[in-house]
């Protein structure tokens, strides 16, 4: 609340024109009680039929100053009148006056009577104060409960304010956080001019932007003058005094209300209470007109939302239905109608699972209680989904969760034809194992080949190398030499080719297996790289089908053949993990190690064919291939198979 002086009291009523009157009717009342000249010949007829004396009726006389003083100033201004009253009347009471003792009575009556009107007038002053306050914020509040629109919000608060407190201006600065400042959100009473040159005010800048920064009121006896308002266009306008408040809700400042007189006026403490309550009036208003807007372009911006998901529902190329948590479809695009051959009407009559196979079913009701309970934005299947001529198609079906609020309410389902797509996958990877197996079955052929007629032509060579070195007496020590050295020519060339066989297809594999097959390669690699490979299994070893051991030994054969090719490793380890899903491989280097592309596609492109191959083997099995590596790190190969 404001504070003020009692010098500050004084000083600001003294300018007033009824403090001036007042004075001059004390100083009528006192130079007559003095003067025993002054006596008109009325007056001693009035007091001898009063049975008073003339100075007694002159006392009293005293009560009209004092209660015009208690009726302009309150209880304070009566009590001041009154002071200064008793102290007119006392020295003639003690000093002149012939019956002391009465006149001393009748001059402390005149004060206790005065200071009693001066109290009962103030006190009537507030009661008609307080209603007239009372009825002010009433009107204030009707006026703003009109609207949740700001701008006639604004401007009917100002309207109010006028007609209540009767000043000449008012201001609405409504606070922008984000910019730190204080905007002219409304006005009354001022120039065009004036409003431009204060429409911004930084937070804390004149008086405003203190009131909006500290949250307390102020008053300017001359805004004119005050060093506190810096800018020319207010001491041009002539304001003389203002009165500034914060508007606020919840305790934070939203704002100030700023009333201004172009004429001097010191305001009360029950006005600037008055303009308090209208202030927190109108920052609940600007909130809940703020919170209205802000629902409002919500509103509107949902509704957008709502017309553009609606027309990319009905114009999307993919089949779309919404179910709700019974099944039932509540919802179906056109590529839903054309996917299906149902009409929107039987699509309305059918539930989700009617659209799809037995084992899909479970699929998807799988992925709907999952979505449900982990509140996940969606899953993605490939399922089999059952038209209205009871054919057959494959979709990807995502599956959404639609919530409103915190409350589960439907699922959506987008559905992409695919048929012909898996047709030409499946297509695809038939071909691909149908090469795969020619490809070994060729290898196989040929390692037969080489071992049974190349091989054993080339031991023959050999053997009659050997004995023909052994017989030639007759030879030159150059042409023995010669002769050796085409012996060991033919040994090197049978070792190379029977190494070529075991490439091609170890025989270790079709008698012994897999563990077997890979000691053995773990074996000819540390020959013939020095690097050393260790071999180690876990659970249950089994043997399964020849050709799905064939596929997981290329697949580790080529993960090795990249370690002595590009890691420039000094060991690796091959690790065999039987498990009733499936088998687990590992083979792990300690090399140099390389960044990973993602994807197949990026295997290809970085020119890495050996992984891309490896990636296309395991997908004969089901199963898949997982590359870990960093520069500096060494590389791990992962081979996951459901065999």
């Amino acid at each position: 609340m404001l504070q003020r002086s009692s010098a500050g009291w004084f000083i600001s009523h003294i300018r007033r024109p009824s403090f001036w009157l007042l004075v001059i009717l004390f100083i009528l009342i006192t130079v007559p009680y003095y003067s025993e000249t002054l006596q008109p010949p009325f007056w001693r007829d009035i007091t001898s039929d009063l049975g008073l004396d003339r100075h007694a009726y002159e006392r009293i006389l005293y009560l009209l100053p004092i209660i015009w003083a208690g009726f302009l100033f309150g209880r304070k201004g009566a009590f001041i009148t009154s002071v200064c009253a008793l102290a007119s009347m006392l020295p003639r009471a003690v000093i002149i006056s012939e019956s002391t003792g009465d006149a001393i009575f009748e001059s402390s009556a005149v004060f206790l009577v005065g200071n009693l009107a001066g109290f009962a007038l103030e006190s009537m002053h507030k009661e008609r104060r307080r209603r007239t306050q009372l009825a002010a914020l009433n009107k204030t509040a009707l006026v703003i409960s009109r609207s949740l629109e700001l701008g006639p919000i604004l401007d009917s608060s100002i309207n109010s304010i006028i007609d209540v407190m009767k000043v000449d201006a008012v201001q609405v600065f409504l606070l922008n956080e984000d910019a730190g400042e204080l905007t002219l959100a409304a006005y009354k009473g001022i120039s065009q001019q004036f409003a431009e040159g204060v429409d911004r005010l930084k937070l804390g800048e004149g008086l405003n932007g203190e009131v909006a920064q500290k949250g307390m009121p102020a008053y300017v006896e001359n805004a004119s003058t005050d060093p506190r308002l810096t800018r020319m266009v207010l001491r041009e306008e002539n304001i003389q005094s203002m009165l500034i408040v914060p508007i606020k809700s919840k305790e934070k400042v939203l704002g100030t209300i700023s009333v201004g007189m172009r004429s001097y006026r010191q305001f009360r403490e029950d006005e600037v209470e008055l303009l308090i309550g209208i202030a927190n009036q109108m920052g609940v208003a600007v909130e809940n007109a703020r919170l209205y807007e802000q629902q409002r372009e919500f509103n509107q911006k949902l509704l957008a939302s709502e017309e553009r998901y609606r027309q990319l529902f009905e114009n999307a190329h993919d089949a779309i239905w919404l179910n709700d948590l019974q099944q039932n479809i509540i919802a179906a695009n056109d590529s839903c109608v054309r996917l299906t051959g149902y009409s929107l009407d039987e699509l309305r009559r059918l539930k989700s699972r009617d659209l799809l196979t037995e084992e899909s079913r479970t699929d998807v009701a799988t992925s709907e209680d999952m979505l449900h309970q982990s509140k996940a934005i969606g899953q993605l299947l490939e399922v089999k989904l059952v038209k209205k001529d009871k054919s057959e198609a494959y979709v990807q079906l995502s599956t959404s969760p639609l919530f409103s609020g915190e409350q589960l309410v439907a699922f959506q389902h987008i559905a992409r034809d695919i048929t012909e797509e898996k047709r030409m996958r499946d297509a695809q990877e038939y071909y691909l194992r149908q090469v795969t197996m020619a490809q070994e079955e060729e290898r196989k052929r040929v390692a037969r080949e080489l071992h049974d007629d190349t091989i054993q032509e080339l031991i023959v060579l050999s053997r009659e190398l050997d004995e023909l070195a052994s017989k030639a007496d007759g030879l030159t020590e150059d042409e023995q030499q010669q002769l050796d050295r085409l012996w060991q020519q033919t040994n090197n060339i049978i070792a190379g080719v029977r190494r070529m066989s075991q490439d091609l297809r170890p025989a270790t594999l079709d008698r012994l297996g897999l563990l077997p097959s890979l000691d053995w390669l773990a074996s000819n690699i540390r020959e013939h790289t020095g690097i050393v490979v260790e071999v180690t299994s876990s659970g249950n070893q089994r043997r399964v089908a020849p050709e799905i051991e064939l596929v997981l030994f290329r697949i580790i054969q080529e993960a090795l053949s990249n370690v002595w090719r590009h890691s420039n490793a000094t060991n690796a380890e091959v690790s065999v993990e039987f498990k009733d899903s499936g088998t687990r491989i590992t083979v792990v280097d300690n090399g140099k190690g390389f960044h990973v592309p993602i994807g197949v596609r990026g295997l290809t492109k970085d020119g890495k064919l050996g992984l891309a191959g490896m990636h296309e083997r395991a997908k004969l099995l089901d199963g898949i291939v997982v590359v870990e590596s960093e520069p500096g790190k060494g590389t791990s190969v992962i081979i996951e198979a459901p065999v």
